[in-house]
């Protein structure tokens, strides 16, 4: 990735723009044509948005959207829309115990909602605040009790594959239980036990940065550092780690670039959660806040590095770093990435996560005074923003559902769908990527204005 170091928020708001304009009325195509009967819209097919039974995880994708349509532009009917939605729809997901997705549906909505409101965004209504907050609370409390022990004394939220499994999409939606903690809530166990929400977030995090993640220390004979594998498997009778696996990637030795972005941008978020707090006192039993801030950062380097070591020069990544015919493509780091060769997809939606991560990372190395290496991280995070909000990958036909193309869901399973003509996935949307181009939107939009972006655990 060849990182524009002159790049500027305000650079960017003329396609952000372009990008909210083809966004308002993607949200009324799908919003008006889904046929609720069939699930949770997750990708298109053709320009339309389908579904695929796996689990319901992307409808706060579609409703948080348009809630950061209104953010973005004002637009009252997008808020309306998704406040309409969330209260009519959401309610099962807050209390979904089959999954680990609870900060991707939740967040996405009430918490945007609770955002909005304590930003002076929307009128201030108590009872409604606290219909989120106690949404929230229920959610991280949910998502906290799915809970295997390690043998290292740590644990993690299981994934829905069952409690032997630990994916590394879950620390992004982690955040959910960061947000229920800071509203005060716990989740209480057998015979009237509190659980301390902040210690499963912290010791999941870690659970995370030990098992998913690679730092080049020799673990395996494919430790290269920076580089995450998909799930790490662990044996339920006693807790130890077995292996690393793969359900997206090409292999567990190889690295799933959505996978990664989730990890950038999951432990980029928890530093900021960890800004919030003023003292070491709630971290005492835990080791410290200054142990965990350094393993936390550590990991959001090195999957950062990984990733833009890893990435063509534009800042949009290949599906999978290992995926077999990148070897067929040459010197293809070292040019822009292409959407249409006939050997491997990109994905777009890997980018839209992990731009925003590495501009909260950047961000975050500033505030504590590493202002070079905090450039490094933020001006890369433009970059890939600023290929992502333009065509190829912009969609600007209005007939197409999807905001931002060529997006993957899952290649070893063959759900993408391959265009006539083309030997590979291409030309189609997600709804987890168009969600997090929004969301990358006004984030940079909000830079380029007071060179302040919004958080959800801010106040």
């Amino acid at each position: 990735m060849k990182i524009d170091m002159t790049l500027k928020p305000s650079d960017l708001i003329a396609k952000i723009e372009n990008l909210l304009a083809a966004s308002a009325n993607k949200i009324l195509s799908i919003e008006n044509e889904w046929n609720t009967s069939q699930g949770t819209p997750v990708f298109t097919v053709k320009g339309k948005y389908t579904t695929r039974g796996w689990t319901e995880w992307t409808q706060g994708f579609q409703y948080g959207a348009a809630l950061l349509q209104f953010d973005a532009t004002g637009d009252v009917q997008f808020l309306e829309l998704g406040r309409n939605r969330v209260l009519e729809r959401m309610a099962a997901h807050v209390t979904h115990i089959g999954v680990h997705d609870h900060g991707f549906n939740n967040i996405s909505t009430y918490g945007n909602l609770r955002r909005l409101m304590l930003e002076g965004r929307i009128p201030h209504n108590e009872w409604e605040l606290r219909f989120y907050e106690m949404a929230i609370k229920a959610s991280g409390a949910v998502q906290a009790s799915r809970w295997s022990k390690t043998d290292n004394g740590l644990g993690y939220i299981y994934s829905f594959n069952g409690p032997h499994s630990l994916f590394v999409d879950t620390i992004r939606s982690l955040r959910a239980l960061g947000l229920a903690y800071r509203l005060g809530h716990v989740l209480m166990g057998e015979h009237d036990e509190p659980i301390s929400l902040l210690a499963r977030l912290i010791h999941h995090a870690r659970s995370t940065a030990r098992f998913n993640i690679y730092y080049g220390a020799g673990r395996d004979a494919f430790d290269v550092r920076g580089r995450t594998a998909h799930e790490a498997v662990f044996n339920c009778n006693d807790g130890r780690f077995r292996c690393p696996n793969s359900q997206q990637g090409y292999s567990p030795f190889s690295t799933w670039t959505r996978g990664l972005a989730w990890a950038i941008t999951g432990f980029a978020e928890q530093l900021e959660f960890l800004q919030t707090f003023s003292d070491d006192v709630e971290f005492e039993s835990m080791g410290g806040k200054k142990g965990i801030v350094t393993e936390f950062e550590e990991a959001a380097r090195a999957t950062a590095d990984f990733y833009i070591e890893n990435t063509p020069l534009d800042g949009i990544p290949y599906w999978d770093t290992g995926a077999p015919g990148l070897v067929k493509m040459g010197d293809y780091l070292h040019r822009p990435s292409d959407p249409y060769n006939d050997h491997e997809p990109v994905d777009s939606s890997a980018a839209a996560i992990a731009a925003q991560g590495l501009i909260r990372l950047g961000k975050t190395l500033v505030a504590n005074g590493l202002a070079e290496d905090g450039a490094h991280y933020y001006q890369a995070g433009l970059k890939a923003a600023d290929a992502l909000f333009t065509e190829p990958y912009l969609s600007t036909d209005p007939t197409h559902q999807g905001l931002i193309l060529h997006s993957v869901y899952h290649r070893p399973n063959g759900w993408d769908h391959i265009p006539a003509g083309s030997k590979i996935p291409n030309g189609e949307s997600s709804m987890w990527g168009d969600y997090h181009a929004l969301e990358l939107a006004v984030l940079i939009q909000r830079e380029a204005v007071n060179g302040k972006y919004p958080t959800f655990f801010a106040s």
